[in-house]
């Protein structure tokens, strides 16, 4: 495969994940929070950041504002959101300044392989369920060390796997929903690793995960129903296939094939 290929790729996969964070279909089944867990974990995570007033945080693929937005009302901490989704980045702008908090957080379009913002001008980076989702995992987490003051800290939060998935489980509907591409804690850290970054802590969060594809499932069949009484467009959904992911997703969670884990790790001096 030529490099060009690869890149051709890879902006795709880009494109495809935020097209569908952006959607009337996401925000049905996730939310305003697409992450297992929601504010409580992005919270336990600011705390193991150690935000607080006039610390400087950058939330990698930010979405719609709504993590952001709460560790700046939580900790006084000032946040730049970063997203590849234009339409997101529109939305969140919005919330921020109808809560008013838009003189500490303010949203940008970027990618998290080539972040839009200087060395070393943050003492926190997060990235919430969207790390697996990046083709060049490698560059991002360099990207994070160079975007962090010495001894500033990376929080990750992701889906795990122990193993092979099942077949449902691949393919670019799983790859965008934060599955496809889930690795093993271990690689995770070797990534941080890889950009100098000491694994300071990990905190597996499993039942997370657990509860939020357990509501998804009931979710999707509300919506199939809402669709069948033309009481909500969704064009182009594949219920059949959507809830084969989603019994296959559950399932292998309670095999312990797929988790959900909290990681932090320290730039070096």
């Amino acid at each position: 495969m030529t490099t060009q290929t690869q890149s051709a790729e890879a902006t795709t996969l880009k494109t495809c994940c935020a097209n569908l964070y952006e959607s009337d279909w996401a925000r049905l089944l996730l939310g305003d929070s697409f992450h297992p867990g929601g504010l409580a974990l992005t919270e336990q995570l600011g705390t193991l950041l150690e935000l607080g007033p006039g610390r400087r945080v950058l939330d990698v693929a930010s979405g719609k504002g709504a993590s952001a937005i709460h560790l700046a009302r939580r900790f006084g901490c000032d946040v730049v959101g970063v997203d590849y989704g234009a339409q997101s980045i529109a939305e969140a702008t919005v919330v921020a300044e109808r809560v008013g908090v838009a003189n500490r957080v303010r949203f940008e379009r970027g990618d998290a392989e080539s972040l839009p913002v200087r060395d070393g001008e943050f003492d926190a980076v997060l990235c919430e369920c969207a790390f697996c989702t990046f083709p060049d995992k490698r560059t991002a987490a360099s990207e994070f060390a160079r975007v962090l003051k010495p001894g500033g800290r990376a929080g990750l939060s992701d889906l795990t796997r122990s193993g092979p998935l099942p077949r449902e489980l691949e393919g670019l509907l799983a790859w965008v929903a934060c599955i496809a591409d889930a690795r093993p804690i271990d690689e995770y850290a070797a990534y941080l690793q890889s950009a100098k970054f000491t694994i300071e802590r990990v905190e597996p969060h499993d039942h997370a995960l657990s509860e939020m594809v357990s509501g998804i499932r009931t979710k999707l069949l509300g919506a199939e129903l809402m669709v069948k009484l033309k009481q909500v467009d969704l064009p182009g959904v594949d219920f059949e296939q959507a809830k084969a992911m989603a019994r296959s997703a559950l399932e292998s969670v309670r095999e312990g094939k797929l988790g959900y884990a909290l990681m932090v790790g320290v730039k070096g001096a």
